[in-house]
């Protein structure tokens, strides 16, 4: 379990950012792997997310995650949470409940928890270039602000995606973001004839954009397999028909 120095001040707050290590899981899902919608054995999924669960908390009420659509869609869960009977549709997740964990699944995507100390409210973000492109980070924000956060307040980590190095795109994908906006340049590389998009450096200059000004990188790449991560890039460059994946869970307490 990996923490951002920045969240781990707070002593009202529990987070992490999670990699492969740990869990139950075997073969291509070896061993942490939290991805209910995963081909994996749902009982080991189970099992893990127990045990990601109880790094944070023995203590928890209960785990929401989502359904991801790769779009700019949350839901706020406030005191009557525990009437969502099904699994909710979108791509963040607000909360000011104690004892209620909520995450997010990537693998290669941005996880990004946002914290506000004064107004002891949480958020979980699973931002992929489409969900970063349509808007999902700014939208949450904006909620946050809306309902009584200042900017100055909130305290950000961005957890571990895919790094530029590993992020080749196509012409037309540059294209869709030049077309937003000519200052997207900034977050494109190119190396002997081939572009590279750097993820996580589009979504700190938009929560940059939005006031806030404590954000913490957490700088691990990972499709590299160094870092034990799973990895749906690398799952397709070796072939393999599925992939793992990993959770990033925050909580109040």
């Amino acid at each position: 379990m990996i923490k951002s120095k920045k969240l781990s001040k707070y002593r009202a707050l529990q987070h992490g950012f999670f990699n492969s290590k740990g869990g139950k899981s075997k073969g291509i899902y070896k061993s942490l792997n939290c991805g209910i919608g995963s081909a994996d054995n749902k009982k080991n999924v189970s099992k893990n997310l127990e045990i990601a669960c109880k790094k944070l908390s023995p203590y928890y009420e209960k785990l929401i995650l989502l359904n991801q659509i790769h779009s700019n869609k949350f839901h706020f869960l406030g005191k009557n949470y525990k009437k969502y009977k099904t699994k909710l549709t979108g791509d963040a997740l607000v909360t000011n409940q104690r004892n209620l964990i909520i995450g997010v699944l990537t693998a290669d995507c941005v996880p990004i928890l946002i914290y506000d100390k004064n107004r002891k409210i949480v958020s979980a973000i699973h931002a992929g270039w489409k969900g970063a492109f349509k808007g999902i980070v700014k939208k949450v924000v904006k909620f946050l602000l809306k309902n009584g956060c200042e900017s100055k307040n909130l305290i950000a980590a961005i957890g571990p995606c895919i790094s530029q190095k590993s992020y080749e795109i196509r012409k037309d994908f540059k294209t869709r973001f030049l077309r937003q906006s000519k200052k997207n340049e900034i977050f494109f590389k190119k190396i002997k004839n081939k572009t590279y998009f750097c993820l996580n450096k589009y979504v700190y200059y938009q929560l940059k954009s939005l006031g806030l000004k404590k954000i913490d990188i957490i700088d691990k790449d990972t499709y590299n397999h160094k870092n034990n991560f799973f990895s749906a890039r690398r799952s397709i460059h070796k072939k393999e028909n599925d992939y793992g994946r990993n959770i990033s869970i925050i909580m109040i307490n």
